[in-house]
């Protein structure tokens, strides 16, 4: 997916010829995770859905005035770590859930195990789906991003179609069915074929949607086991473990009291960090949510542009997404609450904090009023009809948002960098 990448630096900050010296970069090389904490800058892996990295220049805005970005944001930075972590954390133990639900389909394959499954990925899914605000810069998750949520998906790529019900890698037997193997193919010939992840999970459960008004109706039939359902098994088995393991290690990377990319963090020049925090909140509402989901999708009209179309539950994906926008700007999470970027802001300029505030609410409720299942009552109605204009109000909205984020940015004396 090319993208183009717009440097948003906004009124009240002048910016010196050595910070925007170098070229921006779309996008960078996958990186390890364990390698992903080894130097500040750089730039960051290449997701299914648009990376993210560190300008080679920086985050931080030169001025003319030395005082003009003098404040102390250790707390925004130290709460920031906190709020990351309990949301990987809870993103983690719902995999692992997920994990356990899927051994019980295995074990015992009918209607309820599959529907405890079905259950089981929806809510881990909205766990993850917070944590999205912690992409778009030189963070761990820019190395692993690519084989949890690549999207769209080539169902062809991992099992039998309509069509061609010989497809993909559960019915190549001279391919074995491990962890490796599916790794290896994600993404190898073509970015749709997405053979781990989030939605290679959801097709296996799902399977293709072909309801007029629900999501698709796999049977549990299909994890019976048996010669003909066995790699099938097998493959569903490691696709979620890899997706356990890959979001417990981003889990541990966050630790407060520990995590590597935690201690690269907190050791980041202040601005450095919050460039980075706003950077991921912006990217998501302006470019990623915006765009990438919405309308892209209201564009196209094609199902497969909806980003969780097997199991028609695209609707979460927008709430949970906002939600996670919502948590790093205020830092709070359930009955956490920690100091926000909101504060930080507003000790320096209250009108503007005060409109992101009404512009979140604003992107919530419109959010809230789109149709659901997104696929027929949107993506399949009329160009102007009320499910239509509800849907490009949220697109609206949501760069209002965006544009919001990079004044503060202006404000806070940091870059915010939106692709489109």
């Amino acid at each position: 997916m090319q993208s183009k990448t717009k440097i948003w630096v906004g009124l009240g900050a002048f910016v010196l010829g050595t910070a925007l010296q170098a070229p921006v970069p779309a996008d960078g090389p996958v990186r390890l995770i364990a390698a992903a904490h080894a130097q500040e800058g750089g730039e960051g892996g290449e997701g299914g859905e648009g990376g993210g990295g560190a300008p080679s220049g920086g985050y931080a805005l030169g001025s003319t005035d030395a005082a003009a970005f003098a404040y102390d944001a250790r707390p925004q930075i130290d709460s920031y770590v906190e709020g990351v972590h309990r949301a990987y954390a809870a993103a983690a133990a719902d995999a692992k859930a997920l994990r356990s639900a899927v051994d019980g389909l295995l074990a015992k394959p009918n209607a309820d195990t599959l529907g405890a499954a079905r259950a089981a990925w929806v809510n881990a899914r909205q766990s993850y789906l917070e944590t999205e605000a912690f992409r778009f810069y030189d963070g761990p998750i820019e190395a692993v991003e690519g084989q949890i949520n690549a999207w769209p998906l080539n169902e062809a790529a991992i099992d039998g179609v309509k069509g061609n019900p010989k497809a993909g890698l559960v019915n190549d037997r001279k391919t074995p069915i491990d962890r490796d193997t599916i790794l290896a193919a994600n993404q190898a010939a073509d970015e749709a074929d997405v053979t781990t992840g989030w939605h290679a999970i959801e097709f296996l459960l799902w399977g293709q949607d072909f309801s007029a008004w629900g999501p698709g109706s796999r049977p549990a039939a299909d994890y019976a086991p048996g010669k003909a359902n066995d790699r099938r098994r097998a493959y569903l088995r490691e696709a979620t473990a890899l997706l356990a393991d890959d979001l417990a290690a981003l889990e541990a990377e966050w630790r407060p009291d520990g995590g590597a990319y935690a201690k690269t963090f907190r050791a980041l020049p202040q601005r450095e960090a919050v460039g980075r925090m706003l950077n991921g909140i912006a990217m998501l509402a302006g470019f990623e949510m915006m765009s990438e989901r919405l309308a892209v999708a209201l564009d196209s009209g094609v199902q497969e542009d909806e980003h969780s179309c097997f199991s028609d539950t695209t609707h979460q994906d927008f709430v949970h997404d906002l939600r996670g926008i919502r948590n790093v700007w205020y830092a709070s999470r359930g009955d956490w609450q920690g100091a926000g970027l909101d504060a930080l802001l507003r000790g320096r300029d209250p009108a503007l904090a005060d409109r992101i505030a009404v512009l979140l609410r604003q992107a919530e409720a419109a959010i809230d009023g789109i149709d659901q299942p997104f696929d027929r009552a949107v993506l399949q109605a009329p160009a102007d009809s009320p499910a239509r204009r509800e849907a490009e109000a949220a697109v609206a909205a949501l760069k209002a948002l965006g544009a919001a984020f990079a004044d503060a940015g202006a404000k806070l004396g940091v870059l915010v960098q939106l692709q489109g």
